[in-house]
């Protein structure tokens, strides 16, 4: 099967929610439909930004299902905090790569 992350920067929150809201609502969207293997939140240049890691059954176009559920993840997010630039990689041979931004 192969592994994806999603990636979305956090602008902030929207009134009536905590900061674990964020990364409980991210998992629990993509958990859902896939199987996450792990999550993470760091800071760049100042911003915080969300990693969940998952995999999706191979049927013949798993990329497409990777991208439409990162989008939808985005979406479930976007309910309790505001988003900014989603990322969506694909682990090939060792390495991540890029399939949306």
């Amino acid at each position: 099967m192969p592994s994806y992350r999603a990636q979305l920067n956090i602008m902030g929150l929207r009134p009536g929610n905590a900061p674990e809201a964020v990364m409980d609502t991210a998992v629990g969207s993509l958990a859902a439909a896939h199987h996450v293997d792990a999550n993470q939140l760091d800071v760049v240049a100042g911003v915080p930004r969300i990693t969940v890691r998952y995999t999706v059954e191979e049927d013949g176009n798993p990329d497409a299902r990777a991208i439409a559920s990162a989008a939808a993840m985005r979406a479930a997010v976007e309910k309790v905090g505001l988003t900014e630039k989603l990322v969506v990689l694909r682990r090939t041979r060792g390495r991540w790569i890029t399939l949306r931004r």
